[in-house]
């Protein structure tokens, strides 16, 4: 299937750990688009692995994080509004 990943972090005493972590552990599964944005194709175990991963980092009280899933990519059209980053993620189109 294919994901998109949003997350956000709050930066209080903790958050510069949790953000490293979090972003470390979302590289190896997915491709970074920008900032705290990935996306990419995962198969439904993989996911549940990536999940599992980020819940023991994920604050419930303080952070936030949405997956986007779609079982083809085709369905979805990306277009870049501002700074266009395309050369990072060019087979994504």
């Amino acid at each position: 299937m294919y994901v998109i990943l949003v997350y956000d972090i709050k930066m209080d005493d903790g958050g510069p750990r949790v953000l490293r972590r979090v972003f470390k552990i979302c590289k190896r599964y997915l491709s970074h688009v920008q900032k705290s944005v990935f996306e990419g194709e995962l198969t439904a175990a993989k996911l549940a692995a990536l999940k599992r991963e980020l819940k023991k980092w994920i604050r419930e009280d303080k952070d936030s994080l949405i997956v986007f899933h779609s079982l083809n990519k085709r369905w979805l059209k990306k277009e870049f509004w501002g700074i266009n980053e395309s050369e990072k993620t060019s087979n994504f189109f």
